[in-house]
């Protein structure tokens, strides 16, 4: 994690412009740098644990202790069919930025059709997300602070929006993302170590790796934990901008504005191979470690709550998930997850606010310079501060005003991720397809079976 202020402080977007005969003669001349190797790797793994702990606050810590409340291990193997899913996809979005050095909203631009329609159709169900993630997820964390403060749910909630928002704006998100990731790792460590403490008959587990459908299911509690489960449609495209910032692959190369792969030679493209076995390596490490955490959950909700008949529901978020390990450790579990709880949603408040403002910027920017528009409105800086006053402040705290259901809030943002994860997988294999050469960058299984050959690479 030391070069997580790389990852923040250095991003900037580029413009993905048409490939003419002049650049792609300049594109055969582009170095590469080679791909890190042996203990250098683990210097190159943020982007991977940055979108592992943006992961955390809905699918894994809300809505899998409530699946398991209300269905025990009936659906643990629609988690894992989440989780591969997830893991495909998330590193499909990391291929093309790997080899293109662009964000993955440059690519869906170069799609054929009316222009910038793809554009259109990730922003427009996503500004629904993005209001009612960050009214949610700040109104769950608002549950926490209460236990311990007093106060109403609505004042904490429009507290924890005003600062988070003003944290990132401020640029001292670094600072904050470095404190949550310790939390996180304890997060993780306490969950495992709970769930071992509880580990249920074997048995139980394998039966709910069959297929099946519990009786009196609600799809409305299914969608959006599948929706959320490691991360959302939104969280998806923004490791293309994690890994873009970082510098991976084609996107170290500084002073291009585009790389065409098809056209590198192929010295270039042996040394891109390099950078997507890592990108595969670090996306498997974060997948496996999200994992993880979602089976502890799955496991302490079917274990603790469930024979409780206790739900994590609207205000009583953080009391309900502090018995978790409180039923455990007495007191001082029950204060400790509710800390987890608290800074874990604050924490994703964070990774919202700052993922979606550069997101919303990126692709505003795009559409407007597609109408040729110049100056102020086209200055990502200033769009992404427009975004996050507006849409990730203003309008999250008027809903949570008006709505005042945090898990409500969430589970409709959740159903829309669900059903817009199938749109930008296909938009994201289409765009490979077409833009990345077949025989050694396009295949996905090409990464994972060199990338899994010479695991000395870590060591």
């Amino acid at each position: 994690m030391n070069h997580q202020s790389d990852i923040y402080d250095g991003l900037h977007l580029r413009n993905l412009s048409t490939h003419n005969s002049n650049k792609q003669q300049s594109q055969n001349t582009v170095n590469i740098p080679d791909s890190p190797q042996g203990w250098d790797n683990l210097k190159w793994l943020g982007p991977s644990f940055l979108w592992m702990l943006s992961a955390a606050g809905s699918g894994e810590l809300l809505f899998t202790p409530r699946i398991a409340a209300l269905y025990g291990y009936a659906l643990l193997w629609a988690l894992l069919a989440a989780v591969i899913l997830k893991w495909f996809i998330n590193g499909e979005v990391g291929r093309f930025s790997v080899c293109t050095g662009a964000t993955i909203l440059e690519g869906f631009k170069q799609l054929p059709g009316p222009k910038n329609w793809a554009i259109w159709l990730i922003l427009l169900p996503q500004i629904v997300v993005a209001i009612s993630t960050v009214a949610g997820l700040a109104g769950a964390a608002a549950t926490a602070i209460i236990l311990v403060s007093g106060g109403s749910v609505q004042l904490w909630t429009v507290i924890i929006i005003v600062v988070t928002a003003a944290i990132v704006l401020l640029g001292q998100y670094n600072v904050v993302e470095k404190i949550s990731s310790y939390v996180g790792i304890a997060r993780t460590v306490a969950v495992v170590a709970a769930a071992i403490f509880v580990f249920p008959d074997v048995r139980q587990l394998a039966a709910g790796l069959v297929p099946q459908i519990p009786q009196n299911v609600k799809y409305q509690e299914i969608l959006p934990w599948l929706g959320f489960m490691l991360a959302g449609a939104a969280g998806l495209m923004w490791y293309s901008y994690w890994v873009e910032a970082r510098g991976y692959g084609a996107a170290s190369v500084k002073g291009q504005e585009s790389i065409d792969p098809k056209q590198l030679n192929p010295q270039e493209r042996k040394k891109l191979r390099g950078w997507l076995n890592l990108m595969t390596i670090s996306n498997t490490l974060a997948v496996v470690g999200a994992l993880l955490a979602a089976l502890s959950f799955l496991i302490l909700g079917g274990e603790l709550l469930r024979p409780q008949g206790l739900v994590p529901k609207e205000n009583q978020v953080a009391e309900t998930l502090g018995s978790l390990l409180g039923d455990l450790w007495g007191p001082f579990g029950f204060w400790f997850m509710v800390a987890i709880v608290f800074i874990t949603f604050c924490s994703t408040v964070l990774s919202v606010e700052d993922g979606f403002g550069r997101m919303f910027a990126d692709g505003t920017q795009i559409i407007l310079q597609g109408f040729g528009v110049q100056g102020r409105w086209t200055n990502e800086k200033f769009l992404q501060r427009v975004y996050i006053v507006v849409l990730l402040v203003a309008l999250p705290i008027a809903i949570y005003l008006f709505v005042g259901e945090p898990v409500a809030l969430l589970q409709t943002a959740g159903g829309i991720e669900a059903a817009h994860i199938p749109i930008v997988t296909g938009l994201t294999l289409y765009l490979n397809h077409r833009m990345l050469p077949k025989q050694d960058l396009r295949n996905w299984h090409n990464s994972f079976r060199c990338g899994f050959a010479t695991p000395a690479m870590l060591v």
